[in-house]
């Protein structure tokens, strides 16, 4: 590295953030970016460390050459910074924004100190590469006469697609919603990614040849056997799509929704594509979030901004344990700590170890809540129970529930009906080990066979599935 020292000499340093009373009044982002000087630094703290974990099995699952565009970083040489990045990541600009960054949980300075920055360092990398017009298209020089399909526009699907489209194959993503992105840009609030970020991106797919069309739901306005027919392959890429339900009494009642519908007719409203009286509106209510994770986080965020009276998240898992030190206890992997997110910062009760019983309305629409606290005890084969806790049963009145308790699995339409594909134990696509479904010719990549995971895990499926397709095309 080019600062043996750095790590020694410069302390670890976030972006500041716009206050709570100002960036809840609109859905732009609001971290503000370092300068080029901070940054160098920043880059300096990387460490000659020998087994950079970072870009590890442990760190990043898309296995970005960190230590290498750090360096760059702390040298000024922006350039040859952006073209390491860009050798492994398809959308940096994304994971640099909405990315947990287990890399740097597994960041070795991480054992007993602040991890660098590296997220931050990836997306000043790749803006500075938009900003200076490195970002450029890459169409094909040769065409190899052989056609794709690639069903969803979400993250494996988008990567799978330009990695193709690169290889001289012609590529045609199917999408079912009005726009190209799918969770990116239906499934994630402004305030975390505005979506001139995804269109930027697109633009240099279009550029590159890669065809879209919207609008168009495979085993519906499309069957099965016309794109087998049309295409030399198909790729599945359509997510995680199949909620978990709450299946308890009062379900049924109005004003209890899915968190991702509660999204993404949000973001539909964000795009000008539907009216603001069919938004789920939290204005005035009182809100309750059920589930824990980032999904619940943003309906907190989005909640706040439409002027929520309240919002309460309640998670049935216990509460991780508060750590307040800088360095990671459980290193090198992603540590079970507490934490807040920019949402929680802005408003919010939070509970843990909560069962939701009932809901109870009238006239149809849900007012109040029945919850209990529980305790969780381990068995002696290692697997968790949970136990209400006696005379713990609590009601709360509430306007609006959302339903943030993750997905099961990919959603089993028409479409995989009709191509009669094999499911694993998790009901999700089941693939070998070169990404092929059950039925030759047809492959998956993303949450659709691994179940909900991360942004950029998808990514890095979408790349490993375009380079098996690539190979069986020319056989």
């Amino acid at each position: 590295m080019g600062k043996v020292t750095g790590f020694l000499e410069y302390q670890r340093k976030k972006p500041t953030e716009e206050s709570v009373k100002t960036r809840i009044k609109h859905y732009r982002e609001f971290a503000r970016s370092l300068d080029e000087a901070d940054l160098a630094d920043q880059g300096a703290r990387c460490m000659d460390c020998g087994i950079p974990f970072c870009h590890s099995s442990f760190g990043c699952p898309v296995l970005n050459l960190i230590p290498e565009w750090n360096d760059f970083v702390y040298r000024k040489q922006w350039q040859e910074a952006f073209e390491r990045l860009e050798a492994t990541n398809n959308f940096p600009e994304i994971t640099g924004r909405v990315c947990p960054a287990p890399c740097e949980s597994a960041c070795t300075l991480s054992i007993n100190d602040s991890p660098v920055t590296i997220k931050q360092i990836e997306l000043q990398i790749i803006e500075r590469a938009f900003k200076e017009g490195w970002v450029i298209p890459y169409p094909p020089t040769v065409e190899t006469g052989k056609s794709v399909a690639i069903i969803g526009s979400g993250p494996a699907g988008l990567a799978a697609a330009q990695q193709l489209r690169r290889k001289g194959h012609q590529v045609t993503i199917f999408e079912k919603s009005p726009k190209i992105g799918g969770l990116l840009r239906y499934g994630i609030p402004d305030f975390k990614l505005e979506k001139w970020v995804l269109d930027r991106r697109l633009d240099q797919l279009t550029a590159e040849g890669v065809n879209f069309n919207t609008d168009v739901e495979i085993g519906e306005d499309l069957s099965a056997r016309y794109l087998q027919k049309s295409f030399d392959v198909i790729i599945i890429t359509t997510g995680a799509g199949q909620p978990r339900n709450l299946e308890i009494p009062g379900r049924e009642l109005d004003g209890i929704y899915f968190a991702m519908d509660f999204l993404t007719k949000n973001n539909l409203y964000m795009d000008g594509l539907i009216q603001s009286a069919e938004v789920i509106s939290a204005k005035n209510k009182n809100v309750i979030v059920i589930g824990g994770g980032d999904t619940g986080s943003d309906c907190v965020g989005t909640a706040n901004r439409h002027g929520a009276k309240s919002v309460t998240q309640f998670e049935i898992l216990p509460q991780p344990r508060e750590w307040k030190e800088s360095w990671n206890p459980e290193w090198p992997y992603w540590p079970n700590i507490l934490r807040t997110s920019s949402s929680h910062e802005e408003g919010c009760e939070r509970d843990w170890s909560i069962l939701t019983k009932s809901f109870l309305g009238e006239n149809g629409q849900v007012r109040s809540a029945e919850f209990c606290r529980i305790d969780w005890k381990t068995d002696s084969d290692g697997r968790q129970t949970l136990n209400e806790i006696p005379n713990s049963e609590f009601k709360l009145d509430v306007d609006l529930v959302l339903l943030a308790t993750g997905f099961v699995h990919v959603e089993h339409n028409k479409l995989l009906k009709d191509l009669d594909l094999k499911f694993d134990d998790r009901n999700n696509i089941r693939i070998d080990s070169n990404y092929m479904t059950s039925v030759d010719g047809v492959f998956a990549a993303g949450d659709a066979q691994t179940g909900a995971s991360l942004i950029v895990r998808a990514i890095y499926h979408g790349r490993q599935a375009a380079k098996s397709v690539d190979a069986y095309l020319k056989r």
